[in-house]
């Protein structure tokens, strides 16, 4: 495809899950001619029959049934499972201090200024240790490195904990403690994500991937609606008391995954060479670099979250608004989620990335206008919809093109354009808020995400003929 170098994953590079149970592959339950095997006991159907109407009719049901819902398979693999419970609900607890911490600054500050900031906090220290976390992975055993990560990350919820029942109220402190946090995010999360392949089949790489964003979503949405109540009847403690104690599941989760150690002899050590390795990996790659390109017009450019403190004070009238605001997003990505199935047949997948990311940005910029919270709200879902199949796209890609020597650096970038987008966002929103108003930041962050993704598309044609059918 053009100058595109592609690189595909082997049967040598990705030996089978050894937790499979016997007799079951990634083919098993896949319905012949839309129609499930299972409705019928095929050994007991004479030469002869003839199903009714009304079983035809059934059998169509659960044909576009399972051709629309989210895919399950990956979930027979014991490691899996565990590992994506364990994300699920760790990540609820990640949601509700994601809430709780911009609720409080706002509260300490008077300032959407200070809350854009805590941007910049993450921002840094996801892209040393994303990057460096990424290049770790593919030199050690994952697990070991991701059991390490997550306690750092645990630790700095429990430090937020102890200043909340202090009542310290220091600025300073949440900001450190705030990149603390991301240090072991960044370290855990492209771990987390490089172990995937070793634990299920490579056909059900893009169906993990769903799931575990569906997950996130979830927690997304749970999240910040538990915020809601607790921050108005608990307090801050409360909230973060509520995360460490969900936050144990995720690290059980670790305890029990297998050794995953590097496959084949690596050279080097997982220092500066080795991260500039993976990067000039990525420089020869167009489509995997656009990918990571255009998810930071869509979170650096059109991403509202810091404006939600001061807009559900301002607009919507306080209470539980910024628990709904913080929400909205994850509301669409779980719905998208659910009904993801036909995501794994588009082989135009980088027309459908950009199309997806147009869609996030047209959202958003109508959710600025609203001024009632249910159309808001409503509008933002539409675009976490858009932003799940987006980042779906973005992740397979990763995945298929990378050899796994590779996919720890590669997914430190992505966390680091994952992750950081948004804090990106926070940063813009914030501060062209402090000088335009924060209707004309959201609105206009919404639009210009639009205009540039389109933009970018055109700029690189090799992202806009990337089919998975010839590559």
């Amino acid at each position: 495809m053009g100058d595109c170098q592609t690189v595909s994953v082997t049967s040598e590079q990705q030996p089978p899950p050894t937790d499979t149970p016997d007799g079951e592959g990634p083919e098993d339950d896949i319905p012949t001619d839309g129609v499930p095997t299972d409705d019928v006991p095929q050994d007991d159907v004479p030469e002869d029959y003839v199903p009714e109407d009304g079983e035809r009719s059934i059998g169509r049901r659960g044909g576009m049934l399972r051709r629309v819902a989210i895919d399950t398979r990956p979930l027979k693999h014991d490691a899996y499972r565990r590992l994506w419970l364990g994300q699920g609900v760790s990540f609820i607890g990640f949601q509700v201090t994601a809430v709780a911490v911009p609720v409080q600054v706002y509260d300490m500050t008077g300032s959407s200024f200070w809350v854009g900031m805590i941007g910049l906090v993450n921002l840094v220290p996801l892209i040393v240790f994303g990057l460096w976390g990424g290049a770790v992975a593919d030199h050690m055993d994952r697990r070991k490195l991701l059991l390490v990560s997550s306690c750092v990350t645990w630790s700095s919820t429990l430090v937020l904990l102890v200043q909340a029942l202090i009542g310290a109220e220091s600025l300073a402190l949440i900001m450190a403690v705030v990149a603390l946090q991301a240090v072991g995010f960044a370290v855990s999360s492209p771990t987390r994500s490089a172990i995937i392949p070793r634990l299920v089949d490579e056909p059900l790489v893009p169906a993990a991937n769903t799931l575990n964003f569906t997950a996130a979503t979830v927690g997304g949405l749970t999240g910040p609606l538990f915020a809601g109540v607790v921050l108005a009847h608990g307090g801050y403690a409360v909230a973060y008391g509520l995360d460490a104690a969900l936050f144990s599941v995720g690290l059980y989760a670790a305890v029990r995954l297998p050794a995953i150690p590097p496959l084949g002899d690596i050279a080097g050590s997982p220092g500066l060479r080795s991260v500039l390795d993976g990067l000039r990996y990525l420089a020869t790659q167009p489509v995997l670099m656009m990918s990571f390109v255009v998810d930071i017009i869509a979170m650096g450019v059109a991403m509202p979250r810091a404006l939600f403190p001061e807009l559900a004070e301002t607009r919507f009238g306080g209470g539980d608004a910024v628990g709904w605001l913080f929400a909205s997003i994850a509301i669409g990505a779980v719905v998208g989620g659910l009904i993801s199935g036909w995501i794994g047949r588009v082989h135009r997948q980088g027309i459908a990335l950009v199309v997806s990311i147009v869609v996030w940005g047209l959202a958003v910029a109508a959710a600025g206008l609203a001024h009632q919270l249910w159309l808001a709200v409503a509008l933002l879902a539409v675009g976490g919809g858009a932003d799940l199949v987006s980042a779906v796209f973005r992740q397979t890609m990763l995945l298929t093109y990378a050899p796994d020597e590779m996919r720890g650096r590669l997914q430190g970038v992505f966390t680091v354009v994952v992750a950081g987008g948004p804090r990106l966002g926070d940063m813009r929103a914030g501060a062209t808020a402090s000088v335009a108003g924060a209707t004309a930041s959201w609105v206009g962050g919404g639009l210009a995400c639009a205009v540039l993704v389109v933009v970018a598309g055109f700029a690189v044609p090799a992202l806009l003929r990337y089919d998975t059918r010839t590559t």
